[in-house]
């Protein structure tokens, strides 16, 4: 005789397999011990809204069951508040005679999980295209049934093979640069006909993209990452999504994303969001329109799609155990939704470092969006302020203003307003902002053109700019391949994203490899080595505070100071030698006798006359 368990398995499965049911879970399993003690999973499989359900479970509770326009989804809550261990959840669904089972993982958090502190202003970030960095496993170059089945490493726009083992392969050359922190292009599913190497439209929000590993690797590398004491940051994407996603080609409803009948493409102006003069239809054009023909715009009015992407942002911290996250075009997405989703991931991890995208222009238009939270009210089309906790604000952000003030330093003739003053007026304006420290500073990224072409090649400007990059005050960023001296106009952006020369077996040179470097890119590496490695044995640098003098003659200084002690920083962009008269730095050098050129190793007087040569930028740690 069959007993009754065995039975009920083998009709189960029948069912299962008669009605040729298949199933995806969203996300595909939750934990127990979560500050929100609740979650929405989204099963999505042929009429699953026609189903009901019943749980056996004495911690989790069926707080009940949505089914959406679209008959293909089911939407059910759980109560979590007594769940405290790891459970595997049995959800039987039936409809009429047929009936079938599925299992739900509620497993145990990592242990201080809730307490991550990411990362700070003692790290340095590393960003990486992952395709484009280093090949470490072939055999995923090209994989079968995508849509995308090309490899071609002589066109920009194909895909070129890196991924994540060749980046792992690596994890050397990173500790002896300095870098602390790897921030990575995003590395999840974009099953699109062309063009997808870039990561930023996605296809599959709980998959890596199979041509970078898999979910299982990704978990791994940045484990192997911890224990090499690097951090790593994920970037997402809210604003849309790949056309060829799997709720975009079967939407769960049509409000899901905005303009699905007439495309229109978005106006780039963040400034509609605050203007107090813009029109509806300039406002609705910015926040609703496309970035693309084949990147929708995800539409967060309903409360639906906001659960899924707040729960798939902590889905993957808690999985992969991240260390921070960088949020592209935050200014783009509905600012309602996205101080929700702030104030959701900082209710699970209060200290997580999340810095936005701000590709804008102003310092006030910039802190818009560092400091200040909103509620859309749909009525007057219009964000109002609203009174919420401080650490459920945004306060970091990409500092694009700083970018532009270090170009233009390195680039304009000294003036009033022009030239290395723009960096003293960049600084001045810090006041906007609860907590500039913390900005992410950066010379260049995969949108931008290298930094070393934008200096025109010269060697001096590039040693000023980069030791402005680690001296100024925030989390400084670094792109691959700058310390070497790749260059590259972004006309089109694919230029700027070339493969790390040595990141593939067949590549004819190693940059990796100092013997295979030229001379002046070993001289570049060194310099950013030496610059790191210092700051990063620095809190003076990591933590001190500011304080700047007005330029004068074209001579900008600045210090960086704490009771540890004191950092003196002299730029001189001119053609010329300058002369200042040391007096003037009284406050900051009093109890001083000299100081140290950590650059050149050599003694530096702090009082009298001090001249500083043309085209150079002197880092001196004051000694009592």
């Amino acid at each position: 005789m069959i007993k009754k368990e065995i039975l009920g398995f083998i009709l189960t499965i029948v069912s299962f397999f008669t009605y040729g049911i298949n199933v995806d879970v969203y996300p595909p399993n939750w934990w127990a011990g979560m500050k929100n003690e609740s979650v929405q999973v989204m099963f999505y499989g042929p009429n699953i809204s026609q189903y009901k359900i019943n749980i056996q479970s004495a911690s989790i509770k069926l707080n009940g069951t949505t089914a959406l326009p679209n008959p293909n989804y089911l939407l059910v809550d759980f109560d979590l508040t007594n769940l405290v261990e790891a459970e595997k959840l049995k959800i039987t669904f039936f409809n009429n005679n047929d009936r079938f089972v599925m299992y739900y993982d509620f497993l145990e958090r990592r242990k201080g999980s809730s307490k991550r502190y990411g990362v700070t202003t003692q790290d340095l970030i590393y960003l990486i295209m992952p395709d484009r960095f280093s090949n470490g496993d072939p055999t995923n170059d090209v994989v079968e049934g995508m849509n995308e089945a090309t490899l071609n490493r002589d066109s920009m726009y194909f895909r070129h093979g890196g991924d994540l083992k060749g980046i792992q392969n690596h994890l050397d050359y990173f500790n002896d640069l300095g870098v602390t922190a790897l921030w990575l292009n995003p590395i999840l599913e974009n099953n699109q006909p062309k063009a997808s190497y870039h990561g930023y439209a996605i296809t599959n929000h709980y998959k890596v993209d199979p041509r970078f590993g898999t979910n299982e690797l990704f978990k791994n590398f940045v484990d192997s990452c911890h224990q090499n004491d690097i951090k790593v940051i994920q970037d997402v994407v809210y604003n849309h999504t790949g056309n060829e996603h799997w709720f975009i080609k079967d939407m769960p409803y049509k409000q899901w994303v905005h303009n699905l009948d007439t495309f229109g493409r978005t106006t780039y102006r963040a400034t509609t969001l605050f203007d107090p003069y813009a029109s509806k239809y300039d406002k609705d054009k910015f926040r609703n329109g496309w970035f693309d023909t084949h990147m929708p715009d995800l539409d967060f009015s309903t409360e639906y799609i906001r659960t899924f992407f707040i729960q798939n942002t902590i889905w993957w911290l808690e999985y992969a155990n991240l260390d921070g996250l960088r949020i592209d075009t935050y200014a783009y997405p509905d600012q309602d939704f996205m101080n929700e989703w702030v104030r959701a991931i900082r209710k699970e991890y209060p200290k997580l470092l999340m810095f936005g995208e701000t590709w804008v222009h102003g310092e006030g238009v910039q802190s818009f969006f560092a400091q200040n939270i909103f509620k859309f009210d749909k009525e007057q089309n219009s964000l109002d302020p609203i009174e919420v906790p401080e650490e459920a604000e945004l306060p970091n952000v990409t500092d694009f203003q700083m970018y532009y003030a270090i170009l233009n330093a390195l680039n304009k003739e000294p003036g009033w307003n022009e030239g290395v003053s723009e960096i003293y007026y960049c600084l001045a304006q810090d006041y906007l902002y609860k907590n500039p420290k913390k900005h992410v500073t950066f010379l260049d990224n995969h949108d931008l053109s290298r930094f070393y072409s934008q200096v025109g090649n010269d060697f001096e400007k590039y040693k000023m700019g980069i030791g402005l990059l680690m001296t100024l005050r925030g989390i400084p960023q670094l792109y691959y391949g700058t310390e070497i001296l790749m260059d590259g106009f972004s006309n089109p952006d694919g230029l700027v994203r070339q493969d790390f020369p040595g990141g593939w077996p067949e590549d004819k040179v190693n940059k990796f490899d100092e013997e295979q470097r030229t001379e002046m890119e070993n001289s570049a590496y060194n310099y950013v080595k030496l610059l790191a490695n210092y700051r990063k044995n620095s809190v003076v640098l990591q933590e001190g505070e500011l304080m700047q003098f007005i330029p004068e003659n074209g001579v900008y200084t600045f210090f960086r100071y704490r009771k540890e002690g004191t950092v003196m920083v002299m730029i001189n962009t001119s053609n010329k030698k300058k002369f200042l008269n040391a007096d003037k730095f009284e406050e900051m050098t009093k109890g001083f006798i000299n100081g140290e050129d950590i650059i050149t190793g050599k003694g530096e007087k702090i009082r009298g006359e001090i001249s500083i040569t043309p085209k150079t930028i002197k880092i001196i740690e004051l000694k009592k």
